[in-house]
């Protein structure tokens, strides 16, 4: 092609380095006769706030860190615009994310399996979750040691954790101690994707062991323009980095792995989407794919915080000067406290209604409040009883604005627009007042902050939550697979991109719909199962 420095050719091109893309590399360049390249349009993981647990207090909003999307203006947000963090980093937003190692509920996968999606079922993932854990628990039905991406408890505790858990078994909450068994209902402390105290993103699991393989090339800073599509067939990616052009040739299969916000646009850049919209744009369609780009979903997350006092919190410690040298001495002595602090701590998993099959609300309690992520704590003594609402039924979408590759896309949530969200919000809400009420809190004389005690209708809950409401930074679903009766589904149920040969989507964006929790172990699920699937079709 002319124009463009060409740079090889190349069995398998991965688009994208973060939580599927780095188990991609990883796997299908253990063969040696495969040559991979792996593509990442952020830059190295050199940063000590990519290392250290707490460093996503400084991560998200910072530009080096983060790409800095916003959603456009959400309706039922009171017209509120939303920052929509997103990793920029070999790692991708597992270098910035809450570190909560989740896979959601049994019944999330085995609902996938009863859309006709064949070998997406619990017990069909289960054992690919195993493959890679190595997790800090004995080994067992459910827990494995040994793997790439590790998995430990939390290496610090606090008092207000434990109470605010006292109090949701009072509301009716059981404790339980695994939230990773196919059931989450209940309460238990989160386990994080850490190892010795130290953030453990897909990059580190992953893509560093595999640096050593001459087989692999990785090439960071680098935009994907748009894949090549000849003749019905993905023959290669045209990149740009530093005002240059070039051309990675694929004998293979290019391998999509750029997220729920990334792979639709490079998909449409590429012509392949809806081709009323491409031609708008000026992009020749080379696929129609009506579905691209659309079936966002995302958990909106409710922040109530309650003011507390006579117990620490983060908010106190860091507000006292003396102890911020005390907390990095801990962790650098023992690699313990609160600089090892995912957001959460300790959560729950329960029903805004006892006509739900399952948990459909799940709490990040956290021992600390503040605005928004990426501002600085409040100035008193809080928590916060985050509360996501977990299989929504608001969709929404991610569109191209322009066809410059460096142009962010429109990214259009469209959170709580349908009666039953927001019913669940103003039961979750109704629910975080009942445990905050139960009395192994009454000590701490809990005060709630925001929403504010004025907020008692539900019509007015209803409202208040518009205007809290907030990302929990859980995208899926924009390229989702499907049955081939589906119109819709941009994919099949071997990730394969319908119509076009050598092109598969490997990532969160294939969900139909979102699992019931915190969703980067089930995107390294899914890229353990891609890349399966890839091996296998290549024999």
């Amino acid at each position: 092609m002319a124009g463009e420095i060409n740079i090889g050719s190349f069995d398998y091109v991965v688009i994208g380095a973060g939580s599927a893309g780095c188990v991609l590399a990883n796997r299908l360049s253990a063969d040696r006769r495969r040559k991979v390249l792996i593509v990442e349009a952020g830059g190295k993981d050199d940063w000590i706030w990519f290392h250290i647990p707490v460093g996503y207090l400084y991560a998200i909003g910072n530009p080096r860190a983060d790409w800095l999307y916003q959603t456009e203006v959400e309706a039922g947000l009171g017209g509120r615009v939303l920052a929509y963090p997103r990793g920029k980093v070999v790692g991708g937003s597992s270098a910035i994310n809450a570190m909560i190692y989740m896979r959601g509920q049994a019944a999330d996968y085995d609902g996938w399996r009863q859309q006709g999606l064949t070998g997406w079922g619990w017990d069909d993932v289960l054992p690919l979750f195993l493959k890679h854990e190595d997790h800090i628990a004995p080994d067992g039905r459910f827990h494995r040691s040994g793997g790439e991406m590790r998995v430990e408890h939390p290496r610090v505790r606090w008092d207000i954790l434990d109470a605010v858990r006292d109090a949701a078994e009072a509301a009716g909450i059981r404790k339980i101690d695994d939230f990773n068994t196919g059931d989450n209902e209940g309460s238990s402390y989160f386990q994080v994707t850490q190892k010795r105290g130290r953030r453990f993103s897909a990059a580190r699991a992953f893509l560093e062991p595999a640096l050593d393989r001459d087989n692999l090339r990785v090439e960071l800073g680098c935009m994907v323009e748009r894949i090549v599509v000849e003749e019905g067939r993905a023959t290669g990616v045209v990149l740009t980095r530093g005002g240059e052009r070039y051309l990675a040739q694929v004998s293979g299969e290019v391998l999509l792995s750029a997220g729920s916000v990334g792979s639709p646009a490079i998909l449409e850049r590429s012509g392949i989407g809806d081709g009323e919209r491409l031609s708008g744009l000026g992009i020749e369609t080379v696929r129609h794919a009506p579905g691209v780009g659309e079936n966002l979903q995302d958990h909106l997350q409710l922040r109530p915080i309650y003011k507390v006092e006579g117990v620490r919190t983060l908010n106190t410690d860091y507000a006292r000067l003396w102890r911020r040298p005390l907390m990095a001495l801990e962790y650098a002595a023992r690699r313990t406290g609160p600089l090892t602090m995912a957001p959460s701590q300790m959560g729950a998993f329960a029903r805004s209604a006892p006509h739900y099959a399952t948990a459909n609300l799940e709490f990040h309690f956290q021992p600390l409040s503040l605005d928004k992520w990426g501002d600085g704590l409040h100035p008193f003594g809080a928590f916060t009883a985050s509360v996501c609402n977990l299989r929504p039924s608001s969709r929404g979408s991610v569109h191209l604005k322009s066809a410059d590759p460096a142009a962010a896309p429109a990214i259009a949530p469209n959170y709580l627009s349908t009666e039953e969200d927001r019913q669940v919000a103003v039961d979750a809400l109704k629910l975080a007042r009942r445990i905050v009420s139960q009395a192994p809190l009454a000590r701490f004389r809990p005060q709630e902050y925001l929403p504010g005690p004025g907020y008692d209708s539900d019509e007015a809950l209803a409202e208040v939550a518009g205007r809290i409401g907030t990302t929990i930074f859980h995208p899926v679903g924009t390229v989702k697979m499907g049955r081939e009766d589906d119109a819709m589904a941009v994919l099949d149920e071997r990730l394969r991109v319908r119509g076009i040969a050598g092109l598969r989507v490997i990532d969160a964006s294939v969900m139909p719909a979102i699992t019931s929790g915190n969703t980067a172990a089930p995107s390294m699920m899914i890229g353990e199962k891609g890349a399966q699937m890839v091996r296998e079709d290549a024999r």
